[in-house]
């Protein structure tokens, strides 16, 4: 499998991209109307805990929705930069104020209106204006550059949802520690497309693909758990920016 002709699959990319904008936030107002409604996350017992969440229609039918959006990022991904990728997701970001006040009918204050512009301005010009990152859609770095990459910010978000128990901006944090796993993910998830070049069934066995299982479900239980804790919107909003950040430095 030769080198992507960018050219070719920007613009496929491009739509991948907005549609994984589109349904990540459809997907995460689903899955906290399904988890506020839901018994309280526990970390000691992830397993049942998370296990009670899906018996809530809302909260299952965000999963479904938020596997869609994890496939369409996959794809968008694969065919381009991630720093071009992550600047149309990052700035997708903005429909969050309006899909939770007009179609979920949460109350959003000014301030979070504001904030969540300013958010989605501030990471798509960051992934925007960083140089040297838009040449290839291949991942070039080493299997142990990679993970140590991902196991740095990997070990923020573990601290961070270790320092959120027992204070009072726990949903927040919470949300930030997400977005740190899942940025993990999906960094180590661009790593992985970068190697189908040497074949499929290499790029499946890859180590990088048993880190990417875990972070994804372990993210989703924190993920959850903010869900329960702090306002809908601020904690998407740190969530997304987060999870931006982490794969836009990359």
């Amino acid at each position: 499998m030769g080198t992507v002709d960018l050219t070719r699959t920007r613009p496929l990319s491009l739509v991948l991209a907005v549609a994984t904008a589109i349904t990540a936030v459809v997907a995460n107002l689903m899955r906290h109307k399904g988890a506020h409604a839901s018994p309280p996350v526990d970390f000691r017992h992830p397993i049942g805990t998370s296990l009670a969440l899906f018996r809530s229609r809302w909260y299952l039918a965000g999963i479904l929705v938020a596997n869609v959006s994890w496939a369409f990022h996959v794809g968008a991904l694969a065919l381009a930069p991630i720093s071009l990728a992550q600047s149309v997701i990052a700035g997708g970001l903005a429909l969050l104020a309006v899909t939770a006040d007009r179609v979920f009918h949460l109350q959003v204050s000014r301030r979070e209106w504001i904030g969540v512009a300013m958010a989605a301005l501030g990471l798509a010009l960051l992934a925007a204006t960083v140089s040297g990152t838009a040449t290839s859609a291949h991942s070039e770095a080493s299997t142990s550059t990679v993970l140590a990459y991902v196991g740095i910010t990997a070990s923020i978000g573990a601290a961070i949802v270790i320092a959120a128990r027992r204070q009072p901006s726990a949903g927040p944090m919470l949300g930030v520690a997400t977005g740190a796993l899942w940025g993990s993910s999906d960094v180590t998830i661009k790593a992985v497309t970068g190697r189908f070049h040497d074949g499929t069934l290499h790029a499946l066995l890859s180590p990088l693909v048993a880190v990417v299982i875990t972070l994804s479900l372990v993210s989703l239980v924190v993920s959850a758990r903010s869900l329960q804790l702090g306002p809908p919107v601020a904690v998407i909003a740190m969530t997304a920016a987060a999870g931006n950040i982490v794969t836009i430095l990359s």
